[in-house]
């Protein structure tokens, strides 16, 4: 699949390393180097490095999953936040903070909210397909309609949070790459990096499943399998983020477009590509939120947001406008 702008995965692997040197040199005093020969210096490189680290893997993670809900749903609006992934996803980690049950395993949070994301991701399908067709604007409604209720049950769990408590459940929701517990990066990267890894293994059948689900099963293409699994990697993956940084908005529905539009759709290529842009996109909107301000800090869900929020509407008319929208 041959594209006309090209751009080269090397491009973007080497820019990868550039992005993540400028980001460490950004903070809240401003843009500049920590002083290593100090140990305030070096503790705050190191909390530099955590968090750079974490916004690369989870907008990469992110950018990935929103590319292959796009292909497994043939729908360019299909995203982790449109659909109501992230906030369901935002509750069940809620409710594992509330209970105690993040502070027993670096694992049990991610979990947490892998298990209320899939729940979220199987109410929201049920209601677009009501009568054995999918819609665009049924799923997108759908999914506006089931992240109201998500974000309405965590509002009540915010009003009657213990106070210990409630300082974190409101970071979730507002989206935040401060890491607290360096067990829970390593276990959300220990749980976002393999299904990367099985979503790029798919990528043959996802190319398929563009064509529709019936010209994928006519072309060898075992469809009832790789949908659930594409669906549940999707949904790990979201799960797992949300689990370590909150609800951050966009990301899976901004990098793949944009990536697709400079690498093609071949996913064999889009995939690696939206790994590197998504985690380059998400350290840079995380070194904006910090520095934009500073010394406060803007959540970086609010930065995404803003520029997710715009893209949206501007992909949902174009669609409109060429009759891909029912």
């Amino acid at each position: 699949m041959k594209h006309a702008s090209r751009i080269p995965l090397w491009a973007l692997a080497l820019a990868a390393p550039l992005c993540v040197g400028l980001c460490l040199m950004c903070g809240g005093s401003g843009i500049s180097w920590p002083r290593l020969d100090t140990d305030v210096g070096r503790a705050i490189l190191a909390l530099r490095i955590q968090r750079v680290a974490a916004g690369f893997l989870i907008g990469a993670g992110l950018s990935c999953a929103g590319a292959v809900l796009q292909a497994l749903l043939r729908n360019p609006l299909a995203e982790p936040y449109v659909l109501g992934v992230s906030s369901g996803a935002g509750l069940g980690a809620a409710l594992a903070i509330l209970g105690g049950l993040a502070a027993r395993s670096a694992f049990a949070l991610p979990l947490a909210a892998f298990a209320a994301a899939a729940v979220t991701l199987a109410i929201v399908y049920s209601l677009a397909a009501s009568g054995g067709r999918l819609s665009i604007y049924g799923l997108v409604l759908s999914g506006v309609i089931v992240s109201s209720l998500c974000s309405s049950m965590l509002m009540f769990l915010v009003a009657v949070a213990p106070s210990e408590g409630l300082h974190t459940v409101l970071w979730w929701m507002l989206g935040s790459l401060q890491v607290s517990d360096t067990g829970l990066l390593v276990a959300v990267s220990a749980l976002v990096l393999p299904a990367a890894a099985v979503l790029w293994l798919l990528s043959p059948e996802l190319n398929a499943l563009t064509l529709g689900h019936d010209m994928a099963h006519h072309l060898g293409v075992r469809v009832t399998v790789v949908i659930p699994v594409g669906l549940a990697m999707a949904t790990l993956i979201t799960g797992a983020s949300v689990g370590l940084a909150g609800l951050i908005g966009f990301v899976g529905l901004v990098v793949p477009h944009v990536v697709r539009s400079l690498s093609g759709p071949d996913h064999r290529r889009l995939l690696p590509a939206c790994f590197l842009g998504g985690g380059i996109f998400l350290a840079l909107a995380d070194a904006v939120s910090r520095t934009l301000l500073a010394p406060r800090e803007i959540p970086v869900g609010i930065v995404t947001s803003l520029v997710g929020g715009p893209f949206f509407l501007a992909i949902l008319q174009n669609r409109r406008k060429r009759g891909w929208v029912e």
